[in-house]
């Protein structure tokens, strides 16, 4: 114990925790990654519509709809736009209570399927759900709030964890 009642083993990890912080911080060029889920800067009010601006990343997804069908199984259609200059990756969409829904993409190119999840180029807009392109395969669903809105998470590369909620149909 030192005179002013820290140990040399606390001030010794002390130091060596400021030191990786500083490694850390000068590896990553001086920016920081989310360390949670990312609220996007200008929360969408809008069910279905999301714009996502953090470093590196600037992301908008459009008229997300989650169209339900009477097993309460259904299919998630939307357009994502890149506005980056990085190539991103949708690795996941979690639906409430622990839901998690089916990525399925093309072959190859824009929109396709990668261990990553699904290819999103800069300067590209994916459709999902659309003709020959991506698509999200939710499970039974439960959540859908009583106002037609489905919350969800989506879990991209760059981008990290986002939250929206997409307007509901059933059908």
């Amino acid at each position: 114990m030192t005179r002013n009642g820290v140990s040399s083993r606390t001030a010794s990890a002390a130091v060596a925790t400021a030191a990786l912080l500083a490694l850390a911080t000068a590896c990553s060029g001086g920016q920081t990654q989310p360390s949670g889920p990312v609220t996007p800067s200008d929360t969408a009010t809008t069910p279905g519509e999301l714009n996502i601006q953090v470093p590196g990343t600037n992301l908008a997804v459009h008229n997300a709809v989650a169209h339900i069908g009477p097993s309460g199984t259904g299919q998630l259609t939307m357009t994502i736009r890149n506005g980056g200059s990085v190539a991103e990756h949708l690795a996941m969409v979690a639906t409430p209570n622990g839901g998690r829904a089916t990525l399925q993409g093309n072959s190859t190119g824009n929109g396709s399927l990668s261990t990553s999840g699904i290819l999103l180029n800069p300067g590209t807009t994916v459709t999902f759900g659309g003709q020959g392109g991506p698509s999200v395969q939710l499970p039974k669903v439960n959540g859908a709030t009583s106002n037609g809105k489905l919350p969800l998470t989506l879990q991209f590369g760059v981008a990290g964890l986002v939250h929206m909620s997409a307007r509901v149909t059933t059908h």
